[in-house]
């Protein structure tokens, strides 16, 4: 799956299908008992290949990341303007006054009000929102090519959501970074996302342009995941479609496509063998409906 520049691309799928580790397994922030194949290539280098000594060059610097918590990835017990100024003398060698003096304008830019006195306060003297700002600093300090967000606005409201997400999309456009923004929320999609992934059991089962995918979703998966989203258009009270059962555990994978067990449209060819990517221009999808037409 390519990340252009300049451009907002969204990860969705259930809760377990691998959209975190995905994003985690670009920086090889895996478990030790994690096994990673493939390649993964940022301006033609296999980050997959590096040693970890030019890997940690990277982290932080070309590659930036927003976890998905950050009362948990903010150290409580360091300010946070400490925090969100590391990577710049680590990775820039600025010291100590120079370091503070960007971090201050990066608290600035991101909305934190106040950004002098911000900087000296503890994680838990900031809202979750003002939280989430810090991160989002700290991750765009050192002006990456390629943005990580695994679910940024989850637990914000409504308010601090959209603010979130506005910032993000500016902040891709004005610096021609690419963002892979994971989440859940197909209403996030709709609003932000220039183009849409969407994976269903640890593999990509669908990518295609986000304003194509929500118009026309090939898979059944996608389209089970959006006959689900309610909307203010249904008149009277009547029950959301489910899609029936849970994601399998990676441990236990079900014959052929992950999906058969739950599919309402599954062929007998769906459980013998993996279906593969079908691209149709823009839009690819990975099942066997799509593949016999």
């Amino acid at each position: 799956m390519d990340l252009p520049a300049a451009s907002l691309t969204c990860l969705v799928g259930e809760s377990g299908c691998g959209k975190s580790l995905t994003a985690r397994a670009i920086l090889r922030l895996t478990p030790q008992t994690a096994h990673l194949e493939g390649r993964i290539l940022l301006a033609g280098q296999d980050l997959l290949s590096l040693p970890e000594k030019e890997l940690r060059r990277i982290r932080g610097c070309r590659v930036g990341m927003i976890f998905q918590e950050p009362m948990t990835a903010l150290n409580p017990v360091l300010r946070v303007g400490d925090q969100a100024a590391e990577p710049l003398r680590l990775h820039l060698g600025l010291n100590r006054k120079e370091a503070r003096r960007e971090t201050e304008r990066l608290f600035a830019e991101v909305g934190i009000p106040s950004p002098q006195s911000r900087y000296d306060d503890y994680p838990h003297q900031l809202s979750g929102g003002m939280r989430q700002r810090v991160m989002i600093a700290m991750a765009l300090s050192c002006a990456p090519e390629l943005l990580l967000a695994d679910e940024p606005t989850t637990a914000l409201d409504a308010t601090i959501q959209g603010q979130i997400l506005r910032l993000l999309l500016r902040q891709s456009e004005e610096r021609g970074m690419a963002v892979l923004l994971i989440t859940h929320d197909l209403g996030v999609v709709a609003h932000v996302a220039q183009l849409v992934g969407v994976m269903y059991a640890g593999r990509l089962v669908e990518k295609a342009p986000a304003s194509q995918l929500l118009r026309s979703p090939q898979h059944p998966y996608t389209q089970g995941l959006l006959a689900s989203m309610p909307s203010l258009r249904l008149s009277g009270q009547r029950r959301l479609p489910a899609i029936p059962g849970t994601v399998p555990p990676l441990w236990d994978m079900p014959p052929g496509c992950p999906f058969q067990p739950r599919c309402r449209q599954a062929l007998p060819c769906c459980s013998e063998a993996l279906p593969p990517l079908v691209e149709d221009g823009a839009h690819s999808v990975a099942c066997w409906l799509a593949a016999q037409h």
